[in-house]
């Protein structure tokens, strides 16, 4: 007992040492000019070089040095609208989605780096309200909106001009189900034919999922609240089975809620992460792939892709381990966007033409 007694001490003090030693290093921080002064909502990284990012009055900005220099423009004929959802293709192609109501609902596309704009979709429904859209390859993509008469008018591209309508694949929505143009994210693709959907505005919030492009879909609860202002803002997956999301409540004196859930087979089952980012209602999600920084004891998941950044209104956070343990970045607070093409190279976006590069 009495030599037990002796080594107790000693132990916790290798404890502490150890933990003490593992300590995660804290990612650097880098904010950029963004050449204009609009609030910035959407931003996509389509390499560590090349970035596109959207916002406000028609504004779309860019780089192709990482972030060295922007260039920012206005899409003609777009002045007064929200760019909420930017796709970056390549230094030369590029998507962008407006929201609202009827015909602020838009898709334009670039071919020429942002020097001139193709109007390829303007909605004519005036109760439809397009959020997101995301693409499997340069050609394929989804854009998801609010529900209408309980339908989902979501929309199909396979070749990267025309639009089509692809509402009856989707299950029903539920009443006043809809979500949010928070960040761009509320759609998430991956591989060539999966991809999932994020909603809020009813009980339970949802994730809508498909294995096969978009043909069928399948509609799974998840753990985060789900009212008239809350549900799930922002899904990532970063394989077919592993997926992260984000989300909050938007309504005044509300109680307290969870931020953060995680699936493990596919989208079909969430549950909530093992702790809370802690920053508010998450508006953005992204997996940060291939980052090899961080303690020993969490290298092998975040060298794997497990490291995950969110953000909202409230601050930012990041996690090595998909949410068993969170990092709050300091100081940041604003910014709705989120993108990463790597560990040298994740943004964040956000008002008044802000821009934050986060280097792990």
């Amino acid at each position: 007992m009495y030599r037990r007694s002796l080594l107790i001490p000693a132990m916790l003090l290798m404890i502490t040492t150890f933990v003490a030693a593992q300590k995660v290093h804290q990612p650097t921080l880098t904010p950029q000019n963004s050449d204009t002064t609009e609030s910035l909502i959407a931003v996509s990284p389509v390499n560590p070089q090349v970035v596109w990012a959207s916002g406000r009055n028609g504004t779309f900005t860019k780089t192709t040095d990482g972030g060295q220099t922007w260039h920012a423009g206005v899409v003609p004929g777009a002045e007064t609208l929200q760019f909420r959802d930017v796709e970056g293709v390549s230094d030369k192609v590029a998507y962008l989605l407006s929201i609202g109501n009827g015909p602020d609902s838009r898709i334009y596309k670039t071919t020429d780096g942002g020097t001139t704009w193709s109007l390829q979709f303007q909605n004519q429904v005036a109760a439809a309200f397009y959020d997101c859209f995301a693409f499997w390859t340069p050609n394929r993509g989804l854009t998801h909106g609010d529900s209408v008469e309980g339908r989902f008018p979501d929309l199909r591209t396979t070749d990267g001009t025309t639009w089509i309508d692809i509402g009856d694949n989707l299950p029903p929505a539920l009443t006043a189900e809809f979500s949010f143009a928070s960040s761009g994210t509320c759609v998430a693709t991956q591989g060539g034919q999966r991809a999932w959907i994020a909603t809020g505005g009813a009980s339970p919030s949802r994730v809508l999922a498909t294995t096969d492009g978009g043909d069928t879909w399948d509609a799974y609860p998840t753990p985060l609240r789900g009212s008239e202002s809350a549900g799930v803002f922002s899904v990532a997956f970063r394989n077919a089975k592993n997926g992260f999301i984000g989300g909050g409540d938007l309504g005044e004196n509300v109680p307290p809620f969870p931020q953060t859930a995680r699936s493990t087979d596919g989208g079909r089952t969430w549950t909530l992460t093992e702790s809370q980012p802690e920053i508010g209602t998450v508006f953005g999600v992204a997996y940060v792939q291939g980052t090899g920084n961080g303690s020993s004891g969490d290298r092998d998941k975040f060298s794997h892709g497990h490291a995950v950044v969110v953000t909202g209104p409230g601050g930012a956070a990041w996690t090595p381990n998909e949410g068993d343990t969170w990092y709050t970045l300091p100081g940041v607070t604003g910014y709705w966007g989120v993108g990463s093409a790597g560990p040298k190279a994740t943004w964040l976006v956000g008002p008044s033409g802000t821009i934050l590069k986060v280097s792990f």
